[in-house]
């Protein structure tokens, strides 16, 4: 078990778990139910792990690609990609952030809805389950300093999605400009627009068990 997009002082970030050999549940319907019983918001099955090979599942469903299981699978590995139904994500280590490279439309479709103010999005309550929204507001715009919330909607026990990758890429992509995230109760994600539409996305990773 991981945590993936950690404050900088270690705490918060999304548990993840990481099944290194994926060998173990090689049928989509035992990993899914497997997914279902760990209950994170996602987990990934490492198909293989010299080549970087994951396959992705939240407790309902299988993802082409994700964020934070990306970032945090990249970490574990050690490798320079990652290969996903979606395409192969580009990784690298600097310091103390895990990075990855990867394309705004691989993230499955959320609803960014912008809020005047920081406060506002700490205010939210969980809204009813049916859109994925990801509420977000600028703390200091010409920083590049975001403060969002993530709501999946999938009513499938994770009402609140506390570190969302692909939710990132999508507001990056959308915005044009570099973001320095804190979402949910205090986790950080960094992103960077890349030339041809890329995009980088990197957050701090611990190790649990």
């Amino acid at each position: 078990m991981l945590r993936v997009f950690c404050a900088p002082n270690g705490g918060y970030g999304n548990e993840l778990g990481v099944v290194r050999d994926g060998s173990v549940l090689p049928e989509r319907s035992d990993r899914q139910a497997f997914a279902a019983k760990l209950g994170f918001s996602e987990t990934v099955f490492v198909d293989d792990p010299e080549r970087g090979v994951v396959d992705i599942y939240t407790p309902t469903l299988r993802l082409p690609f994700a964020g934070h299981p990306c970032v945090g699978t990249a970490w574990l590995l050690d490798v320079p990609e990652l290969v996903t139904p979606a395409g192969v994500v580009g990784a690298r280590q600097d310091g103390e952030f895990s990075w990855i490279e990867a394309r705004p439309e691989w993230a499955p479709p959320r609803t960014l809805r912008q809020y005047a103010t920081a406060a506002e999005v700490d205010a939210l309550p969980v809204p009813e389950p049916g859109t994925w929204i990801y509420a977000w507001a600028w703390e200091d715009e010409p920083a590049g300093r975001v403060r969002a919330r993530a709501f999946p909607g999938r009513d499938d026990g994770i009402d609140e999605d506390e570190a969302t990758g692909a939710a990132a890429l999508l507001l990056t992509a959308e915005l044009n400009r570099a973001l320095n995230i804190t979402q949910g109760k205090g986790s950080q994600l960094l992103t960077a627009p890349q030339p041809n539409n890329w995009i980088e996305l990197a957050g701090r990773v611990t190790l649990e068990t």
